[in-house]
């Protein structure tokens, strides 16, 4: 039996908002394993300068980002959306082992396979150093705010 990852595409405005909320609410768990299972098994990534193939390399790229990446908490909001791709703005926070806080920006793009898995997945990403008082992303998001804007700054 195949796996399946509804909603699926095509997408709707609704449909591809859904999908957005569903990445924002696993990657805050930061549990690679639970992550992956959203991906084709042979899905393709480019994250920042980073090439991963396949759910084996996503778990361990993903295990060694959060070991790094501490108190980490995330936002996606819907850019676009076309049949089966989506592109994704996001903001994450977290702080590094010396307790250095960070912000960090991107752009996704995503493309879904018809089961609604994504095989391919590429991130734009930058970085910019924050103080604990200029934090404004804490944990995962509220039911209440699904569908708020991230600011851009």
């Amino acid at each position: 039996m195949s796996e399946s990852r509804p909603p699926l595409p095509p997408f709707t405005r609704e449909t591809a908002a859904q999908k957005v909320q569903t990445a924002e609410d696993a990657w805050n768990t930061c549990d690679p394993h639970r992550v992956a299972l959203a991906y084709t098994t042979d899905s393709v990534w480019r994250n920042r300068d980073r090439f991963v193939s396949g759910r084996a390399e996503i778990v361990e790229f993903l295990t060694g980002k959060w070991e790094r990446e501490l108190e980490y908490a995330l936002r996606k909001s819907l850019w676009a959306f076309d049949d089966n791709r989506i592109a994704v703005r996001f903001q994450y926070e977290c702080r590094d082992a010396e307790g250095q806080w960070w912000r960090s920006y991107g752009n996704e793009l995503w493309e879904f396979s018809d089961e609604g898995l994504m095989r391919r997945r590429e991130a734009s990403i930058d970085d910019t150093r924050i103080t604990a008082a200029e934090r404004r992303i804490f944990g995962p998001r509220p039911e209440n705010e699904y569908g708020s804007p991230i600011p851009l700054r």
